[in-house]
Formats: structure tokens, sequence, C-alpha cells
């Protein structure tokens, strides 16, 4: 089983290429090939598939956050490591890591230093928050290696930026700074290198701290409701409320609000 041992030792090592850590309720995974500014190599991108459905199968995960060894975060894939064989195995390989980030029901903080190029940067754009360094440098390099978006970015670039804006990243291969992406909406927030981690680390420890059945039931009203109707919205968010409220969160919430005290939040079921 992809991960087995990390319940056992609290870290794992996948392929040598992806390394996974936990400190309580968050995790980390780290993409690490330093050489080739984390671009990965086929067993990298089924080392990150196995690394995505082990935290998605952890019961006690809450928050993952995904990064980079040695200042930097991913240079996408790794076009001089690639095994002989049929492109679209390739493309199942990418497409089922991709996938897995997509459908992961935990909040994902994605921390940015340095190059995000490529699937590099599409890895980061699947998350829910994009927090980089202020010398960080963004690009979908796609067209500058003859080749078209992969890893979503055909479906998130157009979202996040709307379709002119998509076009112009994705067919003009433009690398752009962290203050660049944050004004077009790619990146939450930019900190001074030095100021990073001390960041991340609060803004998992808040994440960590809120109820996990609510925080996961609107992540994907959000992601799915993106391109559905408004009616279908607010279908959906009936049904995730009767969801929430049948957790100890929503009563927890409620007796800290009427004895002004500050709520824990476990995200236990109440049974019937």
């Amino acid at each position: 089983m992809p991960g087995s041992s990390f319940q056992e030792s609290g870290a794992t090592v996948f392929n040598d290429r992806i390394h996974l850590t936990r400190h309580d309720g968050v995790l980390t995974l780290t993409l690490n090939r330093p050489h080739v500014k984390n671009a990965l190599d086929a067993d990298g991108w089924t080392g990150l598939g196995d690394a995505l459905e082990t935290v998605s199968a952890d019961p006690d995960a809450r928050v993952l956050v995904i990064t980079g060894a040695a200042g930097d975060f991913c240079s996408g894939t790794d076009l001089a490591g690639q095994k002989d064989e049929h492109p679209t195995v390739r493309l199942r390989r990418l497409n089922r890591a991709a996938s897995a980030l997509h459908e992961l029901t935990i909040p994902v903080i994605a921390r940015v230093d340095g190059v995000a190029v490529g699937a590099g940067w599409n890895i980061a754009l699947c998350c829910d928050f994009v927090v980089a360094s202020s010398t960080a440098r963004f690009g979908q390099i796609f067209a500058r290696r003859g080749l078209s978006l992969d890893f979503g970015g055909s479906w998130l670039l157009p979202r996040l930026v709307g379709l002119h804006t998509a076009k112009r990243l994705a067919l003009l291969a433009e690398i752009i700074d962290a203050g660049e992406a944050t004004r077009l909406g790619l990146v939450t927030w930019v900190k001074p290198p030095e100021e990073l981690d001390e960041f991340i680390t609060e803004l998992a420890q808040r994440l960590c701290a809120g109820p996990p059945v609510a925080l996961a039931q609107s992540k994907s009203l959000l992601n799915a409701n993106s391109v559905g109707s408004f009616r279908s919205a607010l279908e959906a968010e009936g049904r995730a409320q009767v969801i929430n409220l049948a957790t100890a969160d929503a009563t927890a919430a409620r007796e800290a609000f009427l004895t002004r005290t500050e709520p824990v939040f476990t995200g236990r079921w109440i049974p019937q």
C-alpha cells in the first residue's frame, strides 16, 4: 500500500522524490528533486499520486502544505527524464495526481518559492491557497516546449483570471513575478522570504482549528458551484448544511457563541 508506513512513523518517502511529513493535523508534502528545480519524472508523478491518495485516506489529516525542496517549488515535468512509453501512459500518470489533488477535501496550501512553471504552477493553482515568496516566478511555459497546457491548467486558468488573460499566459508563455501573479488573482498572499514559513504555519494552524466537516463542505460547494447554476448552488448548500448540523461542531459553535468562549472543533458525528 502506498504510504503504509505513514501512520506508523509519522513520515514517509515516495520513490525518494516525494516526502510526506506530519506535525499534528498538518501534513507537509515536499517535492524533492532539487537538482532539476523539483521537476518530476515518471516516478515523481507516481509518487505524488501515491502521496495524495495517502493524505486523502488519512482520517487525522486536517491541512496539507505542498512545497518544494531547496528554494524552488516545481519546474514541471522533467522532459529529460521521461521513460520510453506512449504519451498517453505519461498523461494518465499525471492526470491521476491532478485529480487526487483537486479532489482532496481538506484545505491545501501551496508554499511557493523560486520557480513554479508549467505543471508545477498548475500544482499550485490546484491548491486552495497560494502563499508565495516575493522572489517567486511563475509561467505557463508549455508553448516554449511545443506543448499545450496540462495538469488541469486549461480548466483552472479561465476560471481564475478569465478567458483573455488565460490565453495571454498560455499562448505567450510569459514568466511573471509574484506581484503580477497576485494582481491577476493567482496568488493569495506574497511574503518576504524570511516571513514565508511563519505565515504559513499560522495559516495552517488557523485552518487546522476550524470545523473540518464544514470546511470540507464549503470547499466542495465552491469548487462545484463556480460553474453551476444559482438554483443548483442553493440545493447543494442545503444538503451541505444538513451534513454540518449532524456534527458536534455546530453544537459546539452555538454553545461557544452563547457563552462567549472559543469552540473546539473535532468533526465528530452526532449519533442518531
